[in-house]
């Protein structure tokens, strides 16, 4: 079939041979030619697609039958597993997730990066691939999303003027009314029934996003891997003491063996952020401990932590295995955050330097550090793109010997690796949630005489398209 034959409307049949961009798989028809099929599929799928689009290059198509499963395909365990899009991989078996996880990387590396056979090494797997999250956030909606059995339902089992839970994915006004996630610990979600119990029985108004309107807002629930603790972090437009303490004991009498503390954060924007200007401690300590390795981090309810607490000491063991730090080393951390890796570093080398541009993430670094009693961590607010200002900060310093860089999910700003690239460090750690951005950047790394010697992935969520990698790379004159 000549691909000037097709036309939208058609539907065609296909083996789904890998995943693409953008929430599709790709595979050809049997004449050769490229699909572009989206639908929760498996490579190995055999399907009927609906034709989208017949565009130069290829043909853009929805599934409509899965004709012969892949042999990689699983029975997911979770009922909202198609609607929301949280674990889009949890049709997979969890080794295979790893697989296609590796070849991602690589694949981005060769295809994006230019790199030759690059050392990427097996995806270091997860201990747990459910019930691993350390934060879980909800919002609350007064739009409620149908599932698609309830299209056809006469009559509903629930409000459609009340949603606690997840956004549809591409829809900001409504929300899946979740009972249960199997991301989250049995604790997390009896705090979902439980506030879902309080907000109706007391009537609370739910978020209008169009209308900028409603009291509550989101529901942000956080733990700690090693205390136990939970936190229950519920953001509201407005604060109202008296409410808010008989939700406190609402949950304390609901959980009596539960460690527990209750934070309000309070918002009047008009966005769906679920941070507020102001925070109210309701009941506890209003903050966790969670420990990494043999350090201890104290997490309030708007700090930036890991979300995967046994996969993070999991990662910065091999960030510190790569990056051969030596006793009499300076060791910068771009990007630092709160301080972890900054921290989890100090303890093997001279000096090591934190930087970062977000204040309050630094305030929280230099508590961290008073909190495990390191006194050879300095942190400094620094834009990373400018080279001579950061030069001054560090003026009393000596260069790195290793620069360790964990930027956001888009990579670093040109300047910014060009900025990183002048100070010369011997290693440079790149830690990557984003396999595309980190062959982007490795690609100019080196360019400046730099060479990759390893790159680790690791499994912090499973079931979802994301992983991380330690890429280590090597100035070449020190080989």
């Amino acid at each position: 079939m000549e691909q000037t034959a097709l036309k939208k409307g058609d539907v065609i049949e296909l083996t789904v041979t890998d995943f693409a961009d953008k929430d599709r798989c790709f595979g050809r028809l049997d004449c050769g030619i490229s699909v572009m099929v989206t639908g929760m599929l498996a490579p190995g799928d055999r399907v009927k697609a609906l034709i989208r689009k017949v565009k130069q290059r290829y043909i853009d198509a929805s599934a409509v039958e899965v004709t012969m499963s892949s042999p990689d395909r699983v029975e997911p365990v979770c009922s909202y597993f198609g609607v929301c899009g949280g674990c889009k991989l949890m049709h997979i078996s969890y080794e295979a997730q790893l697989r296609y996880k590796r070849k991602k990387v690589i694949d981005d590396l060769v295809h994006i990066g230019g790199f030759t056979d690059p050392p990427v090494h097996p995806v270091l797997p997860a201990r747990h691939s459910c019930h691993y999250r350390n934060k879980v956030e909800l919002s609350c909606s007064s739009i409620r999303y149908l599932m698609p059995e309830e299209l056809s339902q006469e009559e509903l089992s629930r409000s459609r003027d009340f949603g606690l839970g997840f956004h549809a994915p591409g829809n900001y006004e409504k929300v899946i009314d979740i009972d249960y996630c199997y991301l989250a610990n049995e604790p997390m979600n009896s705090a979902v029934r439980l506030t879902r119990e309080f907000a109706l029985a007391n009537r609370l108004a739910p978020y209008a996003v169009k209308a900028h309107a409603g009291f509550l807002r989101n529901l942000v629930l956080r733990t700690s891997e090693y205390t136990g603790r939970l936190m229950v972090n519920i953001v509201t437009s407005w604060h109202d003491r008296e409410l808010m303490a008989r939700y406190a004991d609402m949950l304390v009498a609901a959980l009596p063996d539960q460690d527990l503390t209750v934070v309000n954060n309070v918002t009047t924007k008009k966005n769906t952020v679920a941070t507020g200007e102001q925070e109210f401690v309701v009941y506890g300590e209003g903050a966790l401990t969670e420990r990494l390795g043999e350090l201890d981090f104290r997490v309030s309810a708007n700090s930036f932590f890991q979300t995967n607490s046994s996969q993070a000491a999991v990662l910065y063991a091999e960030i510190l295995k790569v990056a051969g730090i030596r006793p009499d080393d300076t060791v910068y951390d771009l990007y630092c955050g709160t301080g972890t890796i900054t921290l989890y570093l100090a303890r093997h080398c001279r000096m090591a330097a934190g930087l970062e541009v977000v204040e309050s993430s630094l305030s929280d670094a230099a508590k961290n550090a008073d909190l495990n009693g390191i006194t050879n961590a300095v942190f400094f607010q620094t834009d990373l793109k400018d080279f001579h200002a950061m030069l001054q900060k560090l003026e009393n310093y000596d260069a790195p010997g290793v620069i360790v860089t964990d930027p956001p999910r888009a990579g670093m700003h040109p300047k910014a690796l060009e900025t990183m690239l002048k100070l010369g460090a011997r290693t440079i750690v790149y830690v990557s949630c984003n396999p595309s951005n980190l062959a982007r950047d490795g690609k100019e790394i080196s360019r400046y005489g730099y060479r990759l010697v390893s790159v680790q992935p690791v499994d912090m969520f499973p079931h979802t398209v994301h992983v991380e990698s330690v890429a280590c790379f090597e100035r070449i004159d020190h080989y």
